[in-house]
């Protein structure tokens, strides 16, 4: 994972961050990152062996860190997190939105399962956590000039993939609510940033059933393509949080350098 120290114009030290499907992949680089940069770090899952475990690594690194297991699409589950982050570290001033699921396949499959899964996670569990922390990042923003909300999108936000339109649609929300929240929340000095990478190798392949989409994925590598690594996000993640604070990137697309599309 990444750890490399965090040079004094990069530092977030006195920052509160909240990373959600802080588990595993780009939410757990991140994390980490956030806390070598000096950002006291609340990071939620579902999954409480794993987060346990990432904050004892963080901590052994002179870190501070809160594991909150929680299902961001209960949203009184997400508000009660909230609190308690406010009680433990003071307001967030920096909230990474990173949980979401990836579940493409042909749409005359109908796999509505799978389609609910996407929608409830990728944009009922973005908006309980935007709901449950902006008015910390309001408030934080008022007290210290900044806050931060970055959202995880993806390059399918804007790019067609055959069998990811469910995926895509989601991400898609994510891209366009970021520009409005921006315009909402930016004249209160809270900045709002939507990333959307490429092919990030991380947990998110492994949810993946379906046959074609799974063949792709093979391709891609066969082909040559380097995917990015979550230490690569992660890097971009702290890169925003420590611009000054007039300066907001609104809109970040990572790719793989040999990735087309």
């Amino acid at each position: 994972m990444n750890t490399r120290p965090a040079t004094p114009e990069q530092s977030l030290s006195g920052r509160v961050a909240v990373v959600t499907g802080a588990s595993s992949g780009i939410g757990e680089a991140t994390a980490e990152h956030l806390a070598a940069m000096g950002a006291q770090v609340a990071v939620l899952a579902r999954r409480a062996e794993r987060l346990d475990t990432l904050v004892d690594r963080i901590e052994k690194g002179g870190g501070r860190a809160l594991a909150l297991a929680v299902d961001v699409t209960d949203a009184a589950a997400v508000q009660s997190a909230a609190d308690r982050v406010a009680d433990e570290f003071g307001d967030a001033d920096l909230l990474v939105n990173n949980a979401g699921v990836m579940l493409p396949a042909p749409i005359e499959e109908r796999a509505a399962d799978q389609w609910q899964q996407q929608v409830d996670l990728n944009i009922t569990g973005l908006m309980n956590t935007i709901g449950a922390f902006t008015p910390q990042l309001v408030r934080a923003a008022q007290e210290r000039g900044v806050a931060d909300l970055v959202n995880m999108s993806s390059i399918a936000a804007q790019n067609i993939f055959p069998n990811f339109a469910v995926y895509s649609g989601t991400k898609a929300f994510v891209t366009h609510l970021s520009r409005h929240l921006r315009v909402e929340l930016g004249p209160k000095n809270v900045r709002v940033s939507a990333l959307e990478p490429g092919i990030v190798g991380t947990e998110l392949q492994s949810h993946v059933t379906d046959e074609g989409t799974l063949q792709w994925l093979a391709d891609s590598k066969e082909s040559g393509i380097a995917w990015l690594t979550p230490e690569d996000i992660a890097d971009v993640v702290g890169f925003l949080a420590a611009l000054p604070p007039r300066v907001n990137l609104q809109q970040v697309t990572i790719m793989p350098t040999a990735q087309p599309s």
